[in-house]
This record gives structure tokens, sequence and C-alpha cells, in this order.
């Protein structure tokens, strides 16, 4: 792409278009955190049970991945995008009913709906943000962009724990004394606080998908993209690069959602801290840290190399879980609260390495990419077990621990190109 055409107005308006994306899974991935100790409360669940709430999500990518890839190989970037965001709508605007029914099916048929619209957007974004500009700076263009993905995963905490949490907490003493009408009426008002938020983010969506309709984006040609039967296949996997680059990103974000989804919990355990206060902690701490990394770490690239900077991080974060799994009180939740700033890199870094060299093929390597996802909904139900099995969230954390061990080998020979 000429290099006047990248700065041109129209450029910079469809690039902004684009990165907007990036926030809104962010939202809805960093949102699950809020949910699943709000909807435990509401639809009265075990760990496990609400566990399936990052399960609803990370299988909507998993099953709609591929047909996404192939939607936006057989018509264009701009027409994924377009449904990505009538899905991601639907979806927010069906948990109004679905809070009035206090139906736990219907809140995860609409995290599913949800989470096939950000499948859409994922797997149509990530490749078409390393195709705008030099491919030798693709993994730093992607972590720029993921900068902003940063930007909703720090608001979305703070958002539903001020507009979701109530803070009202009964033990299961207080809930037994209350009459049939009492404990009715207070899991209604739980479930009810969801609906004005989500109602909002549906209107949010359909206006950003109006922009899209009136914009134009710049086109990328792939090289060899008339070579339709080497494209879409999975023929890809011959490359080991890619190979590995989705086994990593499947326990990369099955670690990045069992640190955060069970953190308002683990601070419970840990040091008996209020609900509303751990949402906040986590906002404005972890995931402040969790932004300012992308932004970091993409400065550091211009002198360290993307794959040794992922194998650092992994170590740092192995280090921190290592003193949350041993240490009780702040020491533990601070430990935890700085993984997030050494996760930020690792989800568009795997990406950009992932698919680098492919050409055409990027599109089939991106759904593969997207489909692994599916670990943030393997990985915390295992969490949820082991939490329901031995009466410690926080022995739990051996599972995000482990699978940053595959992470670092990934940085440090997994992303090599055969």
């Amino acid at each position: 792409m000429p290099q006047s055409s990248q700065t041109s107005p129209n450029f910079r308006f469809a690039f902004a278009l684009i990165t907007s994306l990036f926030f809104l899974w962010a939202f809805l991935h960093n949102i699950n955190p809020i949910l699943i100790p709000h909807l435990k409360k509401a639809c009265e669940l075990s760990d496990t049970q609400s566990a399936l709430i990052d399960t609803a999500v990370y299988f909507g990518y998993f099953l709609i991945a591929i047909p996404a890839g192939w939607f936006m190989h057989k018509y264009d970037y701009k027409k994924g995008i377009l449904c990505g965001l009538l899905l991601y709508a639907v979806g927010s605007a069906l948990f109004i009913p679905a809070a009035t029914a206090r139906s736990y099916e219907f809140f995860l048929i609409a995290l599913f709906i949800i989470a096939a619209g950000a499948t859409f957007l994922e797997t149509v974004a990530n490749p078409y943000i390393t195709k705008l500009g030099d491919k030798d700076t693709s993994e730093q263009r992607l972590n720029f962009a993921q900068s902003f993905n940063g930007v909703g995963a720090f608001i979305a905490p703070i958002i539903g724990g001020q507009f979701i949490l109530s803070g009202i907490e009964h033990t299961p003493q207080e809930l037994q004394q209350m009459s049939a009408d009492q404990l009715n009426n207070y899991l209604s008002y739980e479930a009810g606080t969801v609906k004005v938020p989500y109602m909002i983010i549906a209107a949010v969506v359909l206006l950003v998908g109006i922009l899209f309709i009136f914009t134009k984006l710049p086109e990328i040609k792939e090289d060899d993209a008339d070579s339709e039967k080497k494209s879409f296949s999975m023929r890809v996997f011959r490359h080991r690069h890619v190979t590995w680059a989705v086994i990593a990103q499947f326990f990369y974000v099955g670690a990045q959602v069992c640190v955060g989804s069970f953190f308002i919990r683990f601070s419970r355990y840990t040091m008996d801290l209020p609900e509303k206060q751990a949402a906040t902690w986590w906002g404005a701490i972890a995931m402040v840290g969790f932004m300012l990394g992308r932004f970091i770490g993409t400065f550091l690239m211009k002198y360290i190399q993307p794959a040794k900077l992922l194998a650092l991080y992994s170590l740092i974060s192995i280090v921190l879980l290592t003193i949350a799994l041993f240490t009780t009180g702040s020491i533990a939740v601070y430990a935890l609260m700085g993984v997030p700033f050494f996760m930020s890199i690792m989800f568009p870094t795997i990406f950009a390495l992932g698919i680098k060299g492919l050409g055409e093929e990027s599109k089939i390597a991106s759904s593969f990419l997207v489909m692994a996802i599916v670990g943030g909904g393997i990985l915390p139900l295992f969490m949820g077990m082991i939490s329901d099995r031995t009466g410690s969230i926080q022995a739990a954390y051996i599972i995000p621990l482990m699978c940053f061990l595959v992470v670092f080998f990934f940085g440090w020979k997994g992303y090599k190109i055969n």
C-alpha cells in the first residue's frame, strides 16, 4: 500500500474505525469477571456452573471462526464486519428478556450470539490491521491497535462493577431465612441490573455499524489471492509456526480468562475483599496495567524482537502466579493484579507471528487462531472443578500457571518459520 494513501484522512478514519472494534470484543471478554459472580448470585450457581459463562463465549468463537473466515474469504472484510456487529447487537439486546425471565440458559444463549458477532470482528480485524502497512512492522501495528483493546479491558470491569454489581451480599444462612417472595424479589433485582447496560451496548454497536456502512475501507489485495485451493484449506498447518501459534493461543486465552474470571472470588478468599471493591481494583489497577502494557510493549518491540519479549513476559507471569499461589492477603492479590501487564502483548504477538509470511492463507490461519480462543471456555471449567472439590479458588490458579509454560515455548522456539 503506498505511503501517501496511508497518511490520507480517509485512511486514518478507516484505521480508527477498525481499531474501535478491538474495544468491543475486549468489553465482551472483560465483563465476564463481573457477570460470573453476578449471575452466580442471581441464578444461584456453583463455581463450575458459573464458569459456563466463559464456555458459552469461547465456544461461540470455536464454532463460528471457520464460517467467519470463509465469509471473509468469499466476500470481503467490510461485509464480515457488518455481520459481526449485527450479531453483537442482537445478543446484547437479548440480555433484557433473559434478565426478565431470570433464565441462566437464556443468558448463555445471548452470550453465545454476542460471541459469534465478536468472532466475525476478530477474524476480520486482526489480519486486516497486519496488512495495512509494512510487513516487517505487522507485530507492532497489531499491538498498537490491540492497545485500544486494553482500553475496553480497563473500562468493562469498572462499568460492570458500578452498574451491574449491586454490592448486596447475603450469606447462605441469610438467604435461607428469607421467605419465598423475599428471595424471588432479591434474585430478580440482581438479575435485572444488567438490562440498562446491555441496552446501551446494543445501541452503541448499531451506531458503529451505521458508521461502517458509510465508510470506504482501504482494499487489501493479496499476491496469491487467486489461489483458491491453496488459500483456504487445512494445508495451512504444513507451516510449523502456524500449528504452534494455534496451540499457544489456546493456552494463552485460557490463562487470560482464568486469571480474570475468578479474580473477585480469589480476592474474597485470600483477603476478604468485597466484590465491588475487587471489581474496581481489577479495572482501575490490573486492567490499566493491561492497557499500558500494550502501549509499552509496542514501544519495546522497536528494540526487542517480539518473540523474545513474549518469552520474557511469559516467565514473569509464571513467577507472579507462583507468588499468588503460595502467599495470602494483599501480597497474593497484588501479584495476581500484576499478571495482566505482562499478558498484554501475548494475544496480538502470537497472532501476528502465527500468520507471518502466509499471504492469502493468512485468512484461514486467522480463523484457526480465533478458534483457538476456545481455550478460554475450557480451562476455566477445570479451575471451577478444582475450586469446588478443594474449597480453594487459590489452588485452582495452578491452571493458568501451566498455560504460560506453553506460551513461553512458542516465544522461545515455536514461532520460527521453517
